[in-house]
C-alpha cells in the first residue's frame, strides 16, 4: 500500500506514466518462463516494472531470491536502490508467476497515487513465508492478525468471511477486547486504519493478500480491493502525525494553540475587537475535540488543511508530519 501532502492526489497533468510495452513483455516472460529460471533470475534482482511515486521519485519493483527458494518482490528507489520495501513474499511452493501478478497489482495502484509498503528487514531475507504456519484447512482459510490493539483494546484480523456471495470474501474484521464475547464485526480497510491511527500494517497486509489471491476463484477480493483503492486515492489522511508534532512544538517553544490558528488565518474577534486564534477549529482538525454534533474526535484531516497547518502554523514541511 504503500507518500506527502499530495499523497492521495495526482498532478494536474495526470499521473506520470512510463511505457507499458516493456513491462508487458516482462510480465509475459515471467509468466511463460520455467519457475526455476524465474527464481534464478530473481537472485540477480529481476526488474518487474517502474513508476514515479507521489514525491516525484523514480522507483522500481524487482524480484530477488529469498530464503528457502522463496522470492521477494520489492519496491525500491530506482537510482540508488535504497529504501527497499516489501511488496510480497512468494513461497517456494507457489507458482513463480505470482511475483509478476503481485507486481502488476501493486504497480497499477502505485501509479494512481500513494502506495506504501513496510520497509524490508533482515528477517525477511532469512525466513521463508508461512514457514511456521500450521497446516491449512481444506478451505485454505486465510487470516492475518495485527499485533497492535486500538485505544479500546480491540484487535483486527484479515480473514475469510461468509457473506451473501456463493464464495467467502476476504475482509477485515474487528474483534472485541479480551473480556468481550461479542461476534467479530466486519469493517472496511479505512475503518481499521482509523481505529489504529496508522496505515501499516493494514495496507501492507491488504496488498499482500490481494496479490496472493488475485487469481483465486475460491475467495472474493473485490470489496477489499475497492476499499484499499479508495483509501489510497482519498485526499483525507490521518492527523496523528500532525497532532503529535503540534503538541511537541507547543510544549517546546511555548507556542499557543491560538497563535498557531492565527498563523493559519483562522482569526476571531471579541466584542471589543481583540483578535485571537480559533483554537476550537485547530483542535478539531488535530483530533483533540469532536466535530459539532459528534461524540468522538476524528482521526482524519484533509491533506490541504494538513499542509496549511504544517507550513503556516508550525513552519514544517508537510511530509514531516504526514504518516507513512
Amino acid at each position: 500500500m504503500t507518500s506527502t501532502i499530495s499523497r492521495p492526489t495526482t498532478d494536474a497533468r495526470g499521473p506520470h506514466r512510463v511505457s507499458r510495452r516493456p513491462q508487458r513483455r516482462e510480465h509475459r516472460r515471467l509468466a511463460t518462463a520455467h519457475p526455476r529460471r524465474v527464481r534464478d533470475a530473481a537472485a540477480e534482482c529481476s526488474a518487474l516494472g517502474r513508476y514515479i511515486d507521489w514525491r516525484g521519485e523514480d522507483r522500481e519493483v524487482i524480484a530477488r531470491a529469498g530464503a528457502g527458494g522463496s522470492v521477494l518482490v520489492l519496491d525500491r528507489a530506482a537510482g540508488t536502490r535504497e529504501d527497499p520495501r516489501l511488496v510480497a513474499h512468494i513461497a517456494a511452493d507457489e507458482p513463480a508467476v505470482n511475483a509478476a501478478v503481485a507486481s502488476r497489482s501493486y504497480l497499477a495502484q502505485a501509479r494512481r497515487g500513494r502506495c506504501v509498503c513496510r520497509s524490508l528487514d533482515s528477517e525477511d531475507l532469512r525466513s521463508a513465508p508461512f514457514a511456521g504456519d500450521c497446516q491449512r484447512s481444506a478451505i485454505g482459510a486465510h487470516h492475518e492478525e495485527i499485533d497492535q490493539l486500538d485505544r479500546l483494546g480491540r484487535s483486527y484480523r484479515l480473514d475469510r468471511v461468509r457473506s451473501g456471495l456463493s464464495i467467502p470474501e476476504l475482509r477485515w474484521t474487528r474483534h472485541g477486547a479480551e473480556l468481550d464475547a461479542s461476534e467479530p464485526q466486519i469493517v472496511s480497510v479505512r475503518a481499521a486504519v482509523a481505529s489504529l491511527e496508522r496505515y501499516e500494517p493494514v495496507c501492507a497486509i491488504t496488498h499482500r493478500a490481494l496479490g496472493l489471491h488475485l487469481n483465486d476463484s475460491g475467495v472474493s477480493i473485490t470489496t477489499l480491493r475497492m476499499e484499499l483503492a479508495r483509501l489510497e486515492q482519498s485526499p483525507i489522511v490521518l492527523n496523528r502525525g500532525l497532532r503529535e508534532a503540534t503538541l511537541a512544538i507547543a510544549e517546546r517553544d511555548g507556542l499557543s494553540m491560538s497563535e498557531i490558528a492565527m498563523r493559519c488565518g483562522r482569526v476571531k474577534r471579541d466584542h471589543a475587537g481583540n483578535e485571537s486564534g480559533e483554537t476550537s477549529w485547530l483542535a478539531r482538525r488535530l483530533g483533540l475535540l469532536p466535530e459539532g454534533g459528534r461524540q468522538t474526535s476524528t482521526p482524519w484531516i484533509h491533506s490541504d488543511v494538513l499542509a496549511l497547518i504544517a507550513r503556516d502554523g508550525l513552519g514544517l514541511s508537510p511530509r514531516e508530519v504526514e504518516l507513512g
